[in-house]
């Protein structure tokens, strides 16, 4: 059975150990080691020995309270949670299955609650986030990079978040690829509730769902912040896609850089806000990037999933053969990568305005262009 697995080899005994400590006030996996370190003392020891004992090691009132007296109720919801279905799981910081990244933060989760394999939490993986009022061009960026980051052996990790977190899960997903949502909420809430839908379809296609919240855990403003650790935590690189100056996505560049991982930013319009944040970044050294390259370079030591040959060869000889039939294409060359009115296309290229939509919805066919309100963006080089 797929418990069995999840479970670790301690068993019940020794995940519902790690839920008693989470109950435990201002405890952590660090708090854990330096109790290991100083007193010798195990994890199960700690929950079958007297308060004298745990006042003379320091803990508070609080404290030797949750430790003696753990809310069963909650325990029994988490492990009900478990049993439910066969794709549930919920790792402990010492399963074998707790990704070896997140384990190496200042902070890690105690427990991290799931849908789908957890052993894709330790695929070599790119974290992409960003605005979550994206303008076209982001969102089509999201999406690019999401999928041919993922063409290249990369696991895209990301928050389900509205905005460019969705778009770059959409991208994973479109090509059928594995993608990493981590939520802000309990395992059992799924929000935005109109992400729903992807999350299914993320699960779908091979992907994962954790959250370190237990079911039934309220929603508290605070917690999405506290999630972008994992995000980066998890990621060996994370690149923002836009960002205002405040936002999340910088929290998360932030605690990337804290973990000691790489930070990417794309440049954008010097007059759109949400690309202001982007740009702070890379004046404070985030490596800017313009193509997939840019992020591969940076980790030419690991081995990664390769791409298809077959997948390769194809994608080599249709842009081959795109670029020879666009080098002098006055259509295409008339639209900008910002949005362009169909009119200005019309005129610019001096094709009658009923050719210009024809045309550009085989463009749009064919991933050269994108139809956004006022107009159309060209994709560039694909």
């Amino acid at each position: 059975m797929q418990q069995d697995v999840e479970l670790g080899d301690g068993g019940n005994d020794e995940l519902e150990n790690w839920l008693k400590l989470v109950q435990i006030p201002n405890f952590s996996v660090v708090s854990l080691k330096k109790l290991k370190k100083k007193f010798d003392l195990q994890l199960s020891e700690l929950f079958s020995t007297s308060k004298s004992f745990l006042e003379e090691k320091g803990f508070n009132q609080k404290q030797i309270e949750a430790i003696l007296h753990p809310n069963e109720s909650t325990i029994n919801t988490s492990l009900e949670w478990l049993n439910t279905t066969n794709n549930r799981f919920l790792l402990h910081f010492d399963h074998p299955s707790y990704p070896n990244l997140l384990k190496q933060i200042a902070s890690p989760p105690p427990l991290l609650y799931g849908y789908g394999d957890p052993q894709h939490l330790n695929n070599y993986q790119i974290a992409i986030v960003g605005s979550r009022a994206p303008s076209p061009q982001g969102k089509e960026n999201a999406k690019f990079f999401a999928r041919r980051l993922s063409e290249c052996g990369w696991t895209i990790t990301s928050g389900l978040a509205l905005g460019i977190d969705g778009f770059s899960h959409q991208g994973a997903v479109l090509g059928g690829f594995t993608t990493i949502a981590v939520l802000g909420t309990a395992i059992d809430k799924m929000y935005p509730r109109r992400h729903i839908k992807l999350a299914d379809q993320i699960l779908q296609n091979n992907g994962v769902i954790i959250s370190e919240f237990a079911p039934n855990t309220p929603g508290r403003p605070e917690y999405f912040p506290r999630r972008n650790r994992i995000i980066s935590g998890l990621s060996v690189g994370t690149l923002i896609v836009e960002a205002a100056i405040r936002s999340g996505s910088l929290i998360t560049a932030r605690c990337a850089l804290e973990q000691n991982r790489e930070v990417f930013a794309l440049p954008g319009n010097i007059h759109n806000p949400m690309s202001a944040g982007c740009h702070h970044l890379i004046q404070e050294g985030a490596k800017l990037v313009t193509c997939v390259e840019d992020i591969n370079v940076e980790f030419q030591h690991l081995i990664l999933p390769a791409l298809c040959e077959k997948v390769r060869e194809k994608e080599d000889k249709l842009e081959k053969n795109m670029s020879q039939s666009l080098a002098s294409d006055k259509l295409l060359d008339s639209v900008d990568f910002e949005v362009t009115p169909l009119d200005i296309v019309a005129q610019r290229s001096g094709i009658e305005v009923a050719d210009v939509m024809s045309q550009l919805l085989e463009y749009e066919l064919r991933g050269l262009v994108t139809a956004v309100p006022g107009g159309y963006i060209k994709l560039g080089e694909k």
